[in-house]
């Protein structure tokens, strides 16, 4: 039987993520684990995050998930998810500076206080649901339209322009890199888990992937 783990290091959505992948996925087996030997011999991993980064690196890198993630990212798939995208990155701005894991070149960017778009200004964090577009031909848009929407929570992102890795962009005031995606690695920024139909078919088609 496949098995799927998701990264327990106190920071994210655990139930709600296991139970939407239990949901597209009745015949696998999915963990909430921070046992390491479990994660390395899972099929597929999950690495969530709510929260500040700060806080989310932290508890990361105080319980070696940071050595544990560029381990097991190297040989199956694997997905970041919301915060678990951010701490992907080399940096973000959050708290003042936080050094990310490092898969991903990009910085995280805040919104700023001051989000304007033809001439309102929006609120931060930006929450809700926004459409996103597939920049690239990737498994995990199969039967996704392009465009569709995904639910979202965040104050900080991915730049779009210049991003080598994205693999989606969606747009808050300015364009967004929501989808990175590099190898067996695909990060998103919004949380399939609570994006219905097409956020359930991201997580079935996640669990499908080989990797290539």
């Amino acid at each position: 039987m496949k098995t799927v783990a998701i990264i327990d290091y106190g920071m994210g959505n655990l139930h709600s993520a296991r139970k939407a992948v239990e949901h597209v996925a009745p015949d696998v087996n999915v963990l909430v684990t921070d046992n390491a030997d479990q994660i390395r011999e899972a099929d597929h991993v999950i690495l969530p995050g709510v929260g500040a980064i700060r806080d989310c690196m932290h508890e990361i890198r105080r319980l070696g998930v940071d050595v544990l993630v560029r381990e097991v990212s190297r040989d199956r798939p694997f997905l970041g998810i919301c915060v678990g995208m951010q701490a992907l990155m080399s940096r973000s701005e959050e708290n003042g500076g936080v050094e990310g894991i490092g898969l991903f070149p990009s910085e995280v960017r805040f919104f700023g206080d001051n989000l304007v778009e033809d001439g309102e200004r929006l609120k931060v964090p930006h929450m809700g649901w926004n459409e996103v577009y597939q920049t690239v031909d990737h498994p995990l848009w199969h039967n996704i339209p392009d465009g569709d929407r995904f639910y979202f929570v965040h104050s900080y992102y991915a730049e779009a322009e210049g991003n080598a890795d994205m693999a989606g962009r969606s747009h808050y005031g300015v364009d967004l890199a929501v989808a990175v995606a590099r190898e067996n690695i695909f990060a998103v920024q919004f949380h399939p888990e609570k994006s219905a139909r097409a956020g359930l078919q991201l997580l079935k088609n996640f669990v499908d992937w080989s990797g290539q």
